[in-house]
């Protein structure tokens, strides 16, 4: 069929919907927009887009004629990998030891910090117009 501007194709294929978190039909539409295609994936059981995306056309392609197959593969020898030494940890870096008088300090200035308690957040659905101060 051919390709004119405006010409829409539709293919259904089984794929995970992420809304449904389940396997669904999901259905691709591809729009001919001149040179561009938009695709559009949408589930078919929630009809929600999962994606939206334009491209460049794809120029179409000539059927070609299949050619006997050689088995070249047979001929290859399959040299098998060599095996690798498993690989070696690096010793961890020493954690050096901090004094208590510095762990005492931190914690004390952490209680000052802890002390102010931030401020309510304030519900913007309310009746009033504006807030006195």
């Amino acid at each position: 069929m051919n390709k004119r501007p405006g010409h829409v194709t539709v293919t259904t294929e089984v794929g995970y919907c992420n809304f449904c978190q389940r396997t669904r039909n999901l259905r691709r539409e591809d729009h001919q927009l001149g040179q561009l295609v938009r695709t559009i994936v949408a589930c078919e059981t929630c009809h929600r887009t999962l994606s939206s995306t334009i491209g460049v056309a794809a120029p179409p392609e000539p059927v070609k004629e299949e050619a006997p197959v050689v088995e070249e593969a047979a001929a290859v020898e399959e040299k098998p990998l060599p095996e690798r030494a498993p690989a070696k940890r690096k010793p961890a870096p020493a954690a050096k030891a901090k004094p208590a008088a510095a762990a005492k300090a931190k914690s004390a200035a952490a209680a000052k910090t802890k002390a102010k308690t931030p401020a309510k957040p304030r519900s913007t659905a309310t009746r009033h117009a504006t807030r006195k101060k």
